[in-house]
């Protein structure tokens, strides 16, 4: 990142966090700006790799997905070769909605989101399916006390 945030920038990335809707005007009135000078500030924020894009938050349990899981996984193949297999295999799995290669006991965590338990089982088969893992370790949540949260600005 080559961009250094002031207290403006960091005012509008909070606004945007909360409501990505708002529109150009309202957002610029939200944290006291023109609305050319905001545009200005929204457009360097997007060039700098700040803002990286726009989404919206889905409740799961309104889209029939009411069970989240996360998946701990250990492998003793660590080749480029393996890994990109791997990484592909995974990400084309639609319901796994967070993937990273972690440090400590485990080589990975995915968060993976489905509709029951054998959904989760059906997901967790074509999971490991195609790769030889060492451990595959799931924790099922029971509640999501803050999931999502806004980067600190």
């Amino acid at each position: 990142m080559d961009h250094t945030l002031d207290s403006v920038d960091k005012a509008i990335l909070r606004a945007l966090q909360g409501d990505a809707s708002l529109s150009q005007r309202d957002l610029a009135e939200k944290v006291g700006l023109s609305q050319n000078s905001c545009w200005r500030r929204l457009t360097k924020l997007r060039q700098s790799g700040v803002i990286t894009g726009q989404t919206i938050r889905l409740d799961p349990m309104s889209v029939g997905l009411g069970l989240t899981v996360f998946v701990m996984l250990r492998t003793r193949h660590h080749s480029a070769d393996w890994l990109n297999g791997f990484r592909k295999s995974v990400l084309a799995i639609e319901n796994v909605i967070d993937f990273f290669r972690i440090a400590g006991d485990y080589d990975y965590m995915l968060k993976i989101v489905a509709q029951d338990m054998n959904d989760f089982d059906r997901i967790y088969q074509r999971l490991i399916r195609d790769f030889e893992l060492e451990a595959v370790t799931s924790y099922i949540t029971m509640e999501a006390i803050a999931d999502g949260r806004d980067l600190p600005t």
